[in-house]
């Protein structure tokens, strides 16, 4: 990543998100194995938002899960660029 504390800001905004507090090695291990592709795919985005649910022990209903596979697929953003990503997800 561009910012050396982007993996600090997006430990915070889970924390403020979410009240639960994860790693930064877990949620480098989650990032690992996001590729551009994952973002193309909508069955590599459910299994994402899963993973992401489960590391922070949030349930999301199938309607957020479509919302939010919806706003990721339908944006304008470059799949390899995860702070654009990030940003557009804490806008909710």
């Amino acid at each position: 990543m561009a910012n050396k504390n982007m993996g600090k800001d997006v430990l915070s905004i889970v924390k403020k998100k979410t009240g639960k507090s994860v790693s930064e090695k877990d949620i480098q291990k989650l990032a690992s194995g996001v590729k551009p592709s994952t973002v193309q795919s909508e069955a590599q985005l459910r299994q994402l938002i899963k993973q992401v649910a489960s590391l922070v022990n949030v349930p999301v209903s199938e309607q957020t899960m479509n919302e939010l596979i919806q706003a990721i697929k339908s944006s304008k953003m470059s799949p390899n660029n995860m702070e654009q990503m990030m940003k557009m997800l804490t806008k909710k």
